[in-house]
């Protein structure tokens, strides 16, 4: 599933391509996509609206259009954006197409069905589910280390899941968990509230800095990620543990292991992020 820095890369794309157009009518081929829509209300609510820009939280897209409405877009684990000229013939995968002015089409490529699209008024956005109770940007200003103290020392679970739960940092993935897990010399199973305030204090650090990082080489391509026009993600290549089991860790030299941590792969050094008993 992409995460933060790859939607924060589309995002940036799409600004590119499509801010400033205007939908001139869409056509929907796989109606869950599109929140509950018939593909007939989906095309009358974007009809003639110009896409005034696009905004992100967390891993959601926000296309803000005119007439005050919002397209909260989630891609999930396999949706893509691209634009073709007008005209040009939809793949098996293209579920959506919004024809746009000037000779463009943006078509939504999603294999897998997963992706949504919810369309609301600008003032219910923080109301779709997954928006409603979204935590804190991972940024300077937004996640701060009271904040961290104050949510961490509220729960005993393993703190690989509670980051991976939206509601605690938005825009975190399996990949930037494990990466900055290693970074912070934390056990992935050791329990959200026994973190102290020096390894919160790195560990934000670390969520901050790496996901900055992520962002400027344009996100990480493991399996089919690809920014909006159609190349890979760099950062795979900057990764420390994620993807390297059996490789030596890059701080001390011990094969890296992989486990199972809520379901999820998750690649850690047995010497530098020791498991605690208590």
């Amino acid at each position: 599933m992409p995460e933060l820095p790859e939607v924060e890369t589309v995002r940036r794309g799409l600004t590119n391509l499509v801010a400033g157009r205007t939908v001139q009518s869409t056509e929907v081929r796989w109606e869950k996509t599109v929140g509950g829509l018939t593909a007939a209300e989906f095309n009358d609510t974007l009809h003639n609206q110009k896409i005034i820009k696009i905004d992100r939280r967390g891993k959601y897209l926000l296309f803000r259009f005119t007439n005050d409405i919002t397209m909260v877009s989630h891609l999930r684990m396999e949706g893509s954006y691209y634009t073709v000229p007008t005209g040009t013939e939809p793949g098996k995968h293209d579920l959506v197409t919004f024809h746009l002015d000037e000779g463009i089409d943006l078509f939504y490529r999603d294999t897998r069905k997963f992706g949504r699209m919810n369309v609301v008024p600008n003032d219910k956005v923080m109301t779709v589910a997954g928006l409603a109770t979204i935590g804190p940007e991972p940024t300077e200003e937004t996640l701060t280390l009271d904040y961290m103290i104050s949510e961490f020392g509220k729960s005993k679970m393993h703190v690989k899941p509670f980051l991976l739960n939206q509601n605690h940092i938005a825009g975190l993935g399996n990949i930037y968990v494990d990466e900055t897990l290693w970074q912070s010399k934390i056990h992935p199973l050791t329990s959200a509230n026994k973190l102290t305030t020096e390894e919160l204090a790195t560990l934000r650090e670390n969520i901050i800095h790496e996901l900055t990082r992520a962002t400027e080489h344009h996100g990480t391509t493991v399996h089919s990620f690809t920014n909006v026009f159609g190349n890979a993600g760099e950062f795979q290549n900057e990764l420390q543990v994620y993807g390297r089991v059996g490789q030596p860790c890059l701080r001390c030299g011990e094969p890296l292991l992989k486990t199972k941590v809520a379901q999820r792969g998750t690649t850690y050094c047995p010497v530098c992020q020791v498991e605690r008993l208590k």
